[in-house]
């Protein structure tokens, strides 16, 4: 995975914040951009991708969004890495083939995630392959976190 701070350009009218350029080396090729929401207290988790790689950008709310890698070989290898994703840390996600990946919005706001996967969602044969957000193949529990 890789993960790039974003920069917000504020004058007196709002923003601006580039999400993804060609030219940035997380840039792979374009297939589609989509929004995904998440309301408070659901959690969207678990899939993983066997082809396509993701980039997710959180565009309002927070989302903590968490990443499982499984893959023999892998560096991170039965890690588990946590972003919080949002108006409060504006970064872009790259999320690699193979990783188990999921998010809850935090808070009581919607969060609304960016993506731009690296290829277009086959409605036929989706590259979309699930376990339940509770699977206690994954070492990572949802709950809140309460210190």
């Amino acid at each position: 995975m890789e993960v790039r701070r974003l920069k917000v350009i504020p004058d007196e009218r709002g923003f601006l914040m580039e999400m993804l350029r060609s030219d940035w080396p997380e840039f792979m090729n374009f297939a589609q951009a989509y929004v995904t929401a998440c309301y408070p207290g659901v959690i969207k988790a678990w899939h993983y991708h066997k082809l396509q790689w993701d980039h997710f950008v959180c565009v309002a709310g927070m989302a903590r969004t968490v990443l499982y890698d499984p893959r023999e070989g892998s560096s991170t290898k039965g890690k588990v890495n946590v972003f919080h994703l949002g108006y409060l840390n504006p970064v872009l996600l790259k999320i690699p083939p193979m990783v188990y990946h999921g998010f809850a919005a935090e808070g009581d706001k919607t969060s609304l995630i960016v993506n731009f996967p690296t290829r277009l969602y086959n409605y036929g044969q989706p590259d979309e392959f699930r376990l339940p957000y509770d699977d206690p193949s994954i070492p990572y529990r949802w709950e809140a976190v309460h210190r």
